[in-house]
């Protein structure tokens, strides 16, 4: 719904929000970022129960209350019993931010196998989190989402799903996956009151990313890649996910947008 008030239309004023992988990065960000602008409350998310907790208390810092889900989203049937937990107690669901996600270990030189020198033992780890979470989360909440009448699904993909990563072929394949998702999901929710958008990121200063930006001439040449030569700051993807959760996009649903630096048509 458009607002007719005087707040400011990025506004999750009353809004309860569920933000998965929230114990660091990019979900640590967003679960403030929501507190600041007006949530009532944020499920915060990750499998590590004291990093949970951790944002937890700075969520309620900023103003919102906080519930801790520490659970691992590729297991169904405990997402589906805490999440129904969660949402008893704060009283509904009205934004899921599907952000968990795993690119797996990452140093200045890793180096990763062709595909063809891979088996599905090596894929599990990469689809598990990546596109069997994001459904399994997805599935649990919808009901809570659907409900609220005016609900919002906000998937973190990567350019890796969108450009192909050579190196990364099942990782991309997952996040591909997602963005299929994104868009099927739209399709069937959006007379249902619920819109589903998906953000693209490129490298983002993350504690995922690390040890492979801790040596400065590998950062200097991926640099290369990039229209606007820096990497990205949680900041830069919570802000457009601020705005996918907002009522400032309620005639958008189904799209990706990139938050990358310019890295899908740099030279």
């Amino acid at each position: 719904m458009i607002s007719t008030t005087h707040e400011s239309i990025l506004s999750l004023t009353d809004r309860v929000a569920l933000v998965t992988g929230a114990g660091q990065g990019v979900g640590r960000e967003v679960a403030l970022t929501f507190a600041r602008n007006g949530a009532r409350a944020v499920i915060v998310n990750d499998f590590d129960e004291a990093r949970a907790a951790a944002v937890a208390q700075e969520v309620e810092s900023a103003g919102a209350r906080a519930v801790v889900m520490a659970t691992d989203i590729t297991d169904y049937d405990a997402v589906t019993s805490e999440l129904e937990a969660a949402v008893g107690e704060l009283g509904g669901l009205d934004i899921l931010v599907n952000n968990a996600g795993n690119a797996g270990p990452r140093t200045a030189d890793a180096s990763f196998d062709p595909f063809w020198k891979t088996s599905p033992d090596d894929w599990n780890a990469w689809l598990g989190t990546n596109l069997f979470g994001t459904l399994n989360v997805s599935r649990a909440a919808l009901p809570a989402l659907l409900e609220s009448g005016a609900g919002s699904i906000v998937n973190v993909i990567s350019d890796a799903g969108r450009v192909g990563e050579p190196h990364m072929a099942v990782y991309s394949a997952a996040k591909a996956g997602v963005a299929g998702f994104t868009r099927a999901l739209a399709k069937g929710t959006g007379r249902l009151g619920v819109r589903v958008n998906a953000v693209s990121l490129g490298s983002v200063r993350t504690p995922g990313v690390e040890a492979m930006i801790a040596d400065p001439q590998a950062v200097e040449s991926m640099l290369k890649q990039y229209v606007i030569r820096r990497l990205g700051e949680p900041a830069d993807a919570a802000n457009m996910i601020l705005f996918l959760a907002s009522g400032a996009s309620s005639w958008i649903t189904g799209q990706t947008y990139p938050v990358n630096g310019g890295y899908s048509f740099s030279s």
